[in-house]
């Protein structure tokens, strides 16, 4: 048994009230949608969603941190232990009707995410870890892949206006096309088919938040892969993600512009 068990098991029980907002909201398409001052999109859902996760996280450890996407910080400001949410991660997915999307809870633990539950209720997937105790989905413990070249390996990569300001777009293609297989999973789920193993490499968009990354950290990690910026540098709070099985990790980061 971990240290971290109770804490998992609350982080749990925050994704089936969120899953319970998100999902209905999803299903019932009642809501409207606004612009960010990043011009990104948001819902009523995402907020709400943010609201019961935080209601069980925060009635469970008051004395805990929280960030939060949606309603920013809360919470003791010198905080060893900090929750860290991303209500609706793929709100355009959301928007659109399209089933990939999830809530993203991760546990930071003095600036290092210790446990990572991501919960897709239109996918009736949920992924989760913790240090030293594994990665699982649905129940079941997963592995990144075996495979060490580039040639044979599955590749999800996301471009975006972020990777065309950095001038790596021609990376990103060439990386696509000296791979088996190219596709753009995109958002968390393509960092979770790494954590499965059924996908070698996932590169992120550029313009990420820390909200978006710091549960998918420690879901890649404890299923044996390689996760960081796209400098290769181990740091959740980048604007940029990279996951892979390991064995494909150097060889990737260093294809790309520094």
């Amino acid at each position: 048994m971990s240290g971290l068990d109770k804490l998992l098991n609350t982080a749990k029980l925050a994704a089936e009230a969120a899953d319970a907002v998100s999902l209905a909201g999803f299903e019932n398409r009642d809501f409207t949608v606004s612009r960010k001052a990043d011009n990104s999109e948001v819902t009523e859902i995402d907020r709400n969603t943010e609201t019961a996760i935080t209601s069980i996280l925060r009635d469970a450890f008051p004395d805990f941190g929280i960030y939060g996407e949606e309603h920013g910080t809360s919470g003791p400001t010198d905080a060893e232990f900090v929750w860290v949410i991303d209500p609706i991660d793929g709100t355009t997915n959301f928007v659109r009707g399209v089933p990939v999307w999830g809530s993203l809870i991760a546990l930071v633990h003095n600036d290092v995410p210790v446990l990572g539950v991501v919960s897709a209720p239109a996918l009736g997937m949920r992924w989760w870890a913790s240090a030293g105790e594994g990665a699982y989905f649905n129940g079941t413990r997963i592995y990144v892949s075996k495979v060490n070249e580039l040639a044979e390996a599955h590749v999800s990569t996301t471009p975006n206006q972020g990777w065309e300001k950095a001038g790596g777009l021609p990376a990103l293609q060439q990386l696509q096309v000296d791979s088996l297989r190219s596709r753009g999973f995109g958002d968390f789920w393509q960092h979770m088919l790494v954590a499965q193993g059924a996908i070698d490499v996932a590169i992120d968009a550029i313009g990420l938040a820390p909200y978006d990354n710091a549960a998918i950290y420690p879901i890649v990690q404890e299923a044996g892969g390689k996760i960081s910026d796209r400098f290769g540098n181990s740091d959740w709070r980048a604007n940029s993600m990279i996951s892979t099985n390991g064995l494909l990790h150097q060889h990737v980061t260093t294809r790309l512009p520094a």
